[in-house]
């Protein structure tokens, strides 16, 4: 199977959502290269990022000898995810809409190890030149109400290609272990039940998240008085 058949066959796997006409099938046969480009272009941003993420978790290890960063995960949508969602918002299948009107189809999640990684991180983003952030959103100084924290930015990424240079939306999220491993529960806890989840087990959830959030700060502080002693 060429990329072309693997791409209309993937078109007729689209949601119901989608008018999968044969007239909308013609359409998505002539623009999937322009997907694919797409596709390697936030690809190529992700890879920028988490180059640079590594590069900075590596000069800590030699300054400080300790690594601020735990783990790095990254996602890319695919093109079924893409055209689905722009349907979804009644707009064109192509890659201009794509670009312009979505933000999250790259993303990144970075896992440190205390609260203070998460803001030596952000600020070392911040300070390169040439990416810029699009937004930022701190959900560790305002957890969201089911208890939810993390930071959450999306930085355009220069990608330069063998001709030219380009610009990708890559979003990131950092956040603590001790974060990510209610923010992973919460997810699963949620999408195995087909209702909204009951007042009663929603404030339990906000419960445990306000606890693991005082343990990082227990852990943050344990952290700081031995380096002190150090």
């Amino acid at each position: 199977m060429d990329e072309k058949d693997f791409y209309i066959e993937a078109f007729d796997n689209l949601p119901a959502l989608v008018d999968n006409s044969e007239t909308m099938k013609e359409t998505f046969s002539h623009v999937f290269y322009d997907f694919l480009q797409l596709q390697h272009l936030y690809d190529s941003a992700i890879e920028v990022v988490k180059t640079y993420l590594n590069i900075l978790d590596n000069e800590f290890s030699v300054k400080f000898q300790r690594n601020p960063i735990h783990n790095i995960e990254s996602r890319l949508k695919s093109p079924q995810s893409i055209i689905g969602k722009l349907q979804k918002k009644g707009l064109p299948i192509s890659t201009e809409a794509a670009r312009k009107n979505l933000l999250d189809l790259a993303g990144i999640r970075v896992t440190c190890y205390y609260i203070s990684d998460i803001y030596a991180i952000v600020e070392m983003l911040g300070r390169r030149d040439d990416f810029t952030i699009i937004k930022r959103k701190d959900y560790i100084k305002k957890p969201k109400p089911s208890g939810y924290r993390s930071y959450h930015m999306i930085i355009n990424v220069p990608v330069y290609l063998s001709t030219h240079k380009e610009y990708a939306p890559v979003e990131i999220q950092i956040r603590t272990i001790a974060m990510d491993f209610w923010a992973s529960l919460e997810h699963q806890l949620k999408y195995k039940t087909s209702s909204d989840i009951p007042p009663e087990i929603a404030e339990e959830l906000r419960s445990c998240a306000e606890r693991i959030a005082e343990t990082d700060l227990q852990m943050q502080r344990i952290y700081m008085q031995i380096n002190n002693i150090d």
